[in-house]
């Protein structure tokens, strides 16, 4: 049996009582909040693309009381200032080991799997699934992601994936209608 969830089809009932509890979203950069592509200067700068509407569900989110992270195996200035202007207080960066990172975090943070939620799009980010219940997909993730995961979003990474994960677990929380200031 399904729970519909608004705008993104059907969720699971199981699925969906269980993010009544989640405390805390681990995200991946590259290919989730991201489409993955790095743009290269000929100076050496480095350029990424973020979805403005994934920022506005994290912002949602972390008003609503679910703490957000990002853990990433590349280091960015960019990531780090998009990440503050989203408020997110825990940014991991340079990690390429991620599933340390994440048990460091969830032990910092004194959270149980079942609070837990990590979205990814490639193998690197399978490490995040060993601590969190709630395991993530993009919808264009790598096929080894896919397989390990209990949820696939509808949205590729970099266009709005973030923003799907963010609404779902607003709807759970009871709190969509009334963050986003719409009845929806």
């Amino acid at each position: 049996m399904g729970h519909e969830v608004t705008f993104y089809g059907v969720i699971s009932e199981e699925r969906f009582e269980k993010l009544k509890g989640l405390k805390l979203l681990v995200c991946d950069i590259d290919g989730v909040f991201s489409d993955g592509r790095i743009y290269l200067g000929n100076n050496g700068e480095e350029l990424k693309a973020f979805h403005t509407r994934d920022g506005y569900g994290v912002k949602a989110l972390i008003n609503s009381g679910v703490d957000v992270a990002v853990i990433t195996g590349r280091d960015s200035a960019i990531v780090k200032n998009r990440m503050t202007a989203l408020n997110v207080k825990h940014i991991i960066q340079g990690q390429e080991d991620k599933a340390t990172a994440m048990a460091e975090l969830c032990e910092k943070l004194n959270l149980a799997p079942s609070e837990v939620a990590a979205i990814g799009d490639d193998m690197p980010d399978l490490g995040m699934y060993r601590f969190a219940e709630t395991k993530i997909a993009v919808k264009d993730a790598h096929p080894a992601v896919t397989r390990e995961a209990n949820w696939i979003t509808t949205k590729n990474g970099g266009f709005g994936a973030v923003r799907e994960v963010c609404d779902v677990i607003l709807q759970a929380l009871g709190t969509l209608d009334t963050i986003h200031g719409a009845s929806i």
